[in-house]
């Protein structure tokens, strides 16, 4: 069954706490899709993973450039599955594909945004009701992860 988890950003922005996650994934030889709603947030996301930290290289592109299916991280606005991941993180409130396509996916949700925590708390509600397994992770003040009972 998917592993599906729910990051409640409350002390940084996404374009801090992704790249990380992102790192992560592509060390433990991950392929991953990350789905924002708006083409234009996908844009800004992949430019700012060119940048995002000096002594870094996160291999990525967009589902608008070639060869999008050779991308271990793919941003997307559509919910196909182009880079055959395994990995999806929804970002921004996209609607997600089908849960069972993936082995793990990630909501990321803004906690000052009401739009976003409306949809994570409907789309929590439904997967539960749909019986997966899911975990809640909330930032501490040092804006590291903590699971949530």
């Amino acid at each position: 069954m998917t592993e599906i988890l729910f990051y409640h950003l409350t002390e940084s922005k996404l374009e801090d706490a992704l790249p990380p996650l992102l790192d992560k994934s592509v060390e433990r030889g991950w392929r991953v899709a990350v789905q924002t709603k708006e083409a234009d947030r996908r844009d800004k996301l992949d430019q700012h993973l060119w940048t995002y930290r000096d002594d870094s290289f996160l291999p990525h592109g967009t589902d608008e450039a070639d060869f999008a299916g050779d991308q271990p991280v793919l941003l997307t606005v559509s919910p196909g599955n182009a880079n055959a991941a395994t990995v999806r993180f929804i970002v921004d409130g996209a609607e997600p594909p089908p849960a069972a396509d993936y082995e793990r996916i990630v909501f990321m949700f803004d906690g000052y945004d009401q739009e976003q925590l409306e949809g994570a708390r409907a789309q929590w509600k439904k997967l539960k009701g749909e019986g997966h397994n899911l975990t809640y992770w909330q930032q501490t003040p040092e804006g590291r992860w903590e699971k949530k009972a």
